[in-house]
């Protein structure tokens, strides 16, 4: 179950959307996560009420205002091969579905535990089925 965060400058609803699809499908692709397993919050600032800062050319990759955060939270367990192939299938899918360049394509994976998820009721499900020896991705 990943949760994502999508935030992006000078981003409206069609370009959010786009994003949060090229994520999605990058999940299913690159670590083979079920695809009905769709959590996501996508937010596009617009310098008004909110503000991105970020390095404009950190590492040596030149980012502009179309920069895009993406922050995965998942279970452990995947390799860095998979990480690698996740980070690649994003930045390819942002360009192809949103038209966001992959150097303004920022990827953070967080990883937890089966009982770090509720996914309502009060109930952490991944650690009952962990507990029976259940196989939920």
């Amino acid at each position: 179950m990943p949760f994502v965060r999508i935030d992006a400058i000078r981003a409206d609803d069609k370009r959010l959307e786009a994003l949060g699809r090229a994520v999605h499908d990058a999940l299913v692709e690159a670590i083979g996560i079920p695809a009905d397993d769709l959590f996501q919050v996508l937010t596009g600032h617009d310098g008004t009420r909110s503000m991105i800062r970020y390095g404009a050319e950190y590492l040596g990759v030149h980012r502009d205002d179309d920069v895009v955060f993406v922050a995965v939270t998942m279970r452990s367990g995947r390799t860095a091969e998979q990480k690698q192939a996740l980070y690649r299938k994003i930045a390819e899918l942002a360009e192809e579905y949103a038209g966001t360049e992959p150097r303004n394509v920022l990827v953070k994976i967080t990883e937890n535990e089966s009982i770090d998820w509720s996914f309502g009721d009060g109930v952490a499900q991944y650690a009952r089925a962990d507990l029976r020896g259940g196989g939920i991705s």
